[in-house]
């Protein structure tokens, strides 16, 4: 059985992963009503992976006899008013999301939960990549999509990314 801070968080990080798709199904909405498929399928793709974060944390917290507490999720409140907005936005909320996985670890390190810690290590590595793959579009947006050709080719590019359910095991 988990200490109820700590479940208590890890319940507030079902809640942020789910928002997280939200927001990100908002973004791919945005760039398809533009016309950039690609954007919209590679936020898509961030969405279900995100869906899958939550999951994860669900049957954590099942797993270890802990109640899941559904608790409502926000619509998001960003508005795109340029086509680097929502790049910027993700990576802003990647790096939110790291911070709260964190407070968590620090909490499970304080009261020596090595079994959460240990489930969190994976995030800890995912949320490193998730940054890097934000900033990497950012820079390849910068570098290219003032280019109409270099948009459309960087619009192929992301339309081709195709989802990949996580491999973590729980246990």
């Amino acid at each position: 059985m988990l200490k109820e801070k700590v479940s208590g968080l890890l319940n507030e990080q079902v809640n942020k992963e789910f928002y997280s798709a939200y927001l990100y199904l908002d973004m791919s909405d945005y760039y398809i009503e533009k016309g950039l498929n690609g954007f919209g399928n590679w936020f898509k793709v961030q969405a279900q992976e995100e869906m899958d974060h939550a999951m994860l944390f669900i049957q954590y917290l099942q797993n270890n006899g802990e109640k899941v507490t559904l608790s409502e999720i926000k619509a998001p409140d960003v508005d795109f008013t340029g086509h680097d907005i929502p790049l910027n936005e993700s990576l802003k909320h990647e790096q939110f999301v790291t911070e709260s996985i964190h407070n968590i670890y620090d909490e499970a390190f304080a009261i020596k939960d090595y079994r959460t810690i240990q489930f969190l290590d994976w995030f800890v590595k995912e949320q490193g990549e998730e940054e890097k793959n934000a900033e990497d579009l950012i820079l390849k947006y910068k570098l290219f999509g003032s280019d109409p050709k270099g948009l459309y080719m960087l619009d192929t590019e992301l339309a081709a990314r195709v989802y990949a359910p996580p491999t973590l095991v729980l246990d």
